[in-house]
């Protein structure tokens, strides 16, 4: 009866397992992979969500950010010389008639055009550069009105 019951079992699963493609969703087309759609544009395209663990993206001649810092403190950047940081005034004024950050795309043509990961992200460690040397900068100013308000508060004594 065991062995009439496993191979009963056996025969199903070999029955469901080879009737499915366990790679209907793969495509190829022109030397591109599609994995849930039947035109990829790409090497491999993905319709769909991703699990992964990490994802390595080489730079290939794209310019880290480190020419933020070599223009704030050396006037100029070798690395990017066309790059200025923005006053925050001149920050306040962009924000507040394109309602986003310079560089960054809008929510609109984010939603058309999707992200580019390495772009963005090199985009928005040079936000995180600017940023870092704003705080830095008030913090400056912060100090100093403080000894000043000090002194002026010991004169008062």
């Amino acid at each position: 009866m065991k062995s009439l019951l496993f191979t009963f079992l056996f025969g199903i699963t070999v029955f469901t397992c080879g009737a499915q493609n366990p790679f209907q969703n793969i495509s190829e087309k022109n030397g591109k992979i599609g994995i849930g759609t039947n035109k990829p544009d790409e090497l491999l395209t993905v319709k769909g969500k991703i699990h992964t663990q990490e994802v390595i993206v080489d730079l290939n001649g794209a310019v880290a950010p480190d020419y933020v810092f070599e223009a704030y403190f050396d006037g100029n950047s070798t690395l990017s010389p066309s790059y200025t940081m923005p006053s925050l005034k001149d920050l306040a004024v962009f924000i507040e008639a394109n309602h986003h950050l310079p560089k960054i795309p809008a929510a609109t043509t984010l939603s058309k055009e999707g992200l580019a990961l390495k772009k963005m992200n090199l985009l928005l460690l040079e936000k995180i550069e600017e940023l870092t040397l704003y705080t830095i900068e008030q913090q400056t100013q912060l100090e100093e009105l403080k000894e000043r308000l000090d002194l002026l508060e010991k004169k008062e004594d």
